[in-house]
């Protein structure tokens, strides 16, 4: 069975580095991913990268001062983490409202309703993001961008 062209794909997973340039360098000399674009949000995110697969799928890399929470929202100060390394898997779709929707409907919890976000960094990137939690307490990310 063919799967629907409006199905979601895959799009990226999500780690928190604890070296960030060691991990950038198995990721790409060890595996053979691309750095298509690396961004920090000052206050929030030291450093971060989205490394491509080949195919426009994604390792996402943290820094380990970035101060992210599995669904890419700010820890708050004394706040413990809510991830191992893996904080999240993301999932390309063409409305991040209906995915959100249709996850909900499904049985998810919401975690975070759809919002624009801009990756800054030269030239800024626009993505459309929600987030929610599945059935086995995993986060999932939706994600919608003509750019990335």
């Amino acid at each position: 069975m063919r799967p629907s062209s409006t199905a979601p794909a895959f799009h990226h997973v999500a780690l928190r580095a604890t070296d960030f340039d060691r991990t950038m360098k198995f990721y790409t000399e060890g595996l053979g991913f691309r750095v298509h674009h690396e961004f920090a949000v000052p206050g929030r995110i030291d450093r971060a990268a989205f490394l491509d697969a080949g195919d426009g799928r994604y390792v996402e890399i943290f820094g380990p001062d970035s101060a992210v929470q599995s669904e890419g929202r700010r820890r708050q100060p004394g706040e413990d983490r809510t991830e191992g390394a893996l904080l999240h898997f993301c999932l390309r779709v063409a409305d991040t409202e209906a995915a959100y929707a249709r996850a909900l409907a499904a049985g998810a919890e919401p975690r975070v309703a759809p919002r624009t976000s801009v990756l800054n960094q030269d030239p800024p990137v626009e993505v459309r993001i929600a987030f929610v939690t599945g059935p086995e307490g995993e986060v999932i990310e939706f994600f919608q961008s003509e750019q990335l």
